[in-house]
């Protein structure tokens, strides 16, 4: 899914300049907190510039090439993927000869294109109205939701994974 800020005629008082990355990480950061984050997860920026303006995002799951040559062609800013780039220590990011290469090509890719790349993974998942909560209630899930461990930095309220109800019982199989 690409979001995109609407036209705005240019004039003397009504221009307004896109927000710079630096902006959209602070906005980010009051949606889905980096402290909410598991310990093992590698949530936020990967590539860019604070200063860089952001006009155009691609939101998308996963950090492949496919989506880095989408960003290229919708002329995107910003992409924004759920699963992290780099969730392991990586000691190159050449685009040829070793076993990442192919997180290589990709970072090259965005970066050549001035593209930013960002991540928001357990921390989208843990705060309350986050990923947790939508694919709860994508299957059913219904009344009060809480979450299956709570994230050391919430209020309790969040956490990784959600328990809840269903309608009625129901086996494994049909659910």
């Amino acid at each position: 899914m690409t979001v995109s800020r609407p036209a705005v005629p240019a004039s003397p008082v009504h221009a307004l300049a896109p927000p710079t990355l630096g902006q959209v990480l602070e906005v980010v950061q009051g949606l889905w907190p980096r402290e909410l984050a598991e310990p093992w997860d590698a949530v936020g920026p990967v590539a860019g510039r604070p200063e860089s303006p952001v006009r155009t995002v691609l939101w998308a799951l996963d950090p492949v090439q496919a989506v880095a040559d989408e960003a290229v062609a919708r002329g995107a800013d910003l992409v924004v993927t759920h699963h992290p780039l780099l969730l392991r220590g990586t000691s190159s990011v050449a685009a040829v000869g070793h076993a990442a290469a192919a997180k290589g090509r990709l970072l090259h890719t965005l970066i050549e294109h001035r593209i930013a790349l960002l991540a928001a993974h357990t921390n989208a998942d843990a705060v309350v109205d986050g990923v947790s909560d939508v694919l709860a209630r994508a299957v059913g899930v219904t009344g009060a939701l809480s979450p299956l461990t709570t994230s050391a930095a919430g209020t309790g309220a969040e956490g990784i994974g959600r328990v809840g109800d269903l309608p009625e019982e129901t086996d494994l199989a049909a659910f």
